[in-house]
């Protein structure tokens, strides 16, 4: 393993941790604001108690999104300062318009929502939240401008060895982001989704399992209540009402995840061939879909592939929409590949010891296979089970079953499985290009060179045991922060809707006013304040 590899590795790490709490703040978020917005049109309680729980939650997981997602400015200028030579000019445009009008907009709104309760008027109050929400969908489309452009280089030319843009608008519409965008706004609310079917599963299951909550003879549900507890009638609406809300979500989110994937695949095999090709293990040109096959892990060579299972006809469908036109194979797209861009990387101090190299452009064909297939197979498992829990839940509660309570608790897992899959998948797929070459400038009778091999753009002066050193730490603080996440979410979520809501623990009114205090937390004893957790300063 030479330096280049542990580079990737460190990449790979810190950006699917970081994806990981991504997907639920832009999906999270959004139920979270649309939840505040019913409130304050209806006024009933049910909603308010609904926004500050799911609230909590959105905020911690914006918390920790942050603290991970700022490591990653600092990759391009540690390990791929050569990377940043090259796409400077072109990054420069979006990632600057993310941090000024998507990121401070988002924080700084963020923050008036979090202490806003009670001091600001509801409808400001509301846009505030709005505002912040917004502002991460906006930080989501400048960031996927950047990436979409790595995948479809557009509106820039080289100069002297840099690429330099020349159209801003062509990166910002590019075709690549606008389906990719979609795709990953519907992955997001897939995962806010399920995150909420499997805790409101959770909650309803518990109330059946303490006797709060019974079955008549027709399995309707009796709801009943504890005085003093917060688990009354109304916090049994919050809970049904959320899961058929995050199961209605999961089940519309993976429809749009599916339209959208399918265009995006048929993009992809115009645009990146061989990533298609790899991904659909289609080693030779043809119509058939790989549903199974086996082969040595890692391997780039199609000869150690034999697929077991094979649809006629679905491979075309997806690449074209028909099922007869037959799809280029990659080893009739190795030499396309070969005579396009070379069979071997060129010399010159920035390749080092890969100069004149043989490139080999087929991509690890195990993992493209299988996170194509996870990222498929997830989405339709949560979407399934998400359709069988509105089902199961149509007279009122969940089944008092604990085996179904646990299945529906770890389902949340899939979509977040799902999302992750996908963006092993794209950059993956990629290899062994950082920024894929458009095939269209071939159509013209040439290669434009906006293009950069990975070999070339990892930092030069770095050497293996400083990216090693990188690597672990990075690899063990993420995983600590990993556990002061758990440990928050599971501490929140057990304790209900009282652990955004206090005063509901001390027999107080639960409506708006809600025993709580200005700032939300329990009303004052003796002239203090009690402070029950490190984030009674939200609410």
């Amino acid at each position: 393993m030479d330096a280049l590899d542990i580079a990737r590795w460190q990449f790979g790490i810190t950006t699917v941790y970081h994806f990981l709490m991504v997907p639920l703040t832009i999906g999270l978020g959004l139920v979270v604001a649309t939840l505040q917005t019913v409130w304050v049109r209806t006024g009933k309680d049910v909603y308010l108690r609904m926004t500050k729980f799911w609230g909590k939650l959105f905020l911690i997981n914006f918390i920790l999104g942050i603290a991970t997602g700022l490591v990653q400015e600092f990759q391009f200028g540690l390990a791929w300062s050569e990377y940043s030579r090259f796409v400077g000019d072109v990054f420069g445009a979006p990632l600057a318009l993310e941090s000024l009008l998507a990121f401070f907009t988002e924080s700084v709104f963020l923050g008036l929502w979090i202490f806003g309760w009670k001091r600001l008027p509801k409808k400001i109050h509301l846009a505030t939240i709005w505002a912040a929400v917004l502002a991460s969908v906006v930080s989501a489309y400048f960031i996927l401008a950047a990436n979409s452009w790595m995948q479809h280089p557009v509106g820039t030319e080289i100069v002297d060895g840099r690429a330099r843009l020349t159209d801003i608008w062509a990166v910002l519409t590019n075709n690549t982001l606008l389906v990719a965008f979609p795709h990953t706004i519907t992955g997001a609310l897939a995962v806010a989704g399920g995150f909420l079917l499997g805790i409101a599963w959770y909650h309803l299951w518990k109330r059946r399992k303490d006797g709060i909550d019974t079955v008549d003879a027709s399995g309707r549900v009796v709801v009943g209540e504890v005085p003093g507890t917060g688990r009354d009638k109304a916090d049994h609406r919050v809970w049904f009402r959320s899961l058929r809300i995050g199961a209605w979500i999961a089940v519309i989110a993976f429809a749009g995840v599916a339209v959208t994937g399918d265009l995006q695949a048929k993009l992809m095999f115009e645009q990146q061939p061989m990533k298609m090709a790899a991904a659909e293990s289609a080693c030779h040109d043809g119509t058939g879909f790989s549903v199974l096959a086996v082969g040595d892990v890692g391997s780039t060579d199609c000869n150690d592939v034999t697929n077991l299972i094979e649809v006629p006809g679905l491979l075309s469908f997806l690449a074209n929409g028909d099922f007869n036109t037959e799809v280029k194979g990659v080893n009739t797209l190795i030499p396309e590949y070969q005579e396009a861009y070379g069979e071997f990387l060129p010399e010159g101090e920035m390749y080092g010891d890969y100069s004149g190299a043989p490139v080999n452009y087929v991509p690890d064909l195990a993992a493209t296979y299988w996170a194509f297939r996870i990222m498929i197979g997830f989405g339709a498992i949560a979407a399934a089970a998400a359709a069988a829990a509105l089902w199961v839940t149509r007279k009122g509660t969940v089944p008092q079953s604990k085996w179904l309570m646990r299945l529906a608790v770890f389902g949340i897992l899939a979509p977040f499985g799902a999302n992750a899959a996908g963006w092993v998948f794209t950059e993956l797929g990629r290899q062994p290009f950082v920024v894929a070459p458009n095939p269209a400038a071939l159509a013209f009778g040439g290669n434009d060179g906006v293009f950069m091999f990975t070999a070339a753009a990892v930092s030069p002066g770095v050497e293996l045991s400083e990216l090693l050193f990188s690597v672990i730490a990075f690899t063990l603080v993420y995983f600590a922060l990993l556990v002061v996440e758990v440990r928050l979410l599971v501490k929140f979520v057990r304790g209900g809707v009282p652990s955004s809501m206090p005063g509901l623990l001390h027999g107080g009114d639960d409506g708006p006013s809600g025993g709580l205090d200005s700032a939300g937390g329990d009303e004052p004893e003796n002239g203090r304040k009690k402070a029950d957790d490190v984030l009674d300063f939200a609410y």
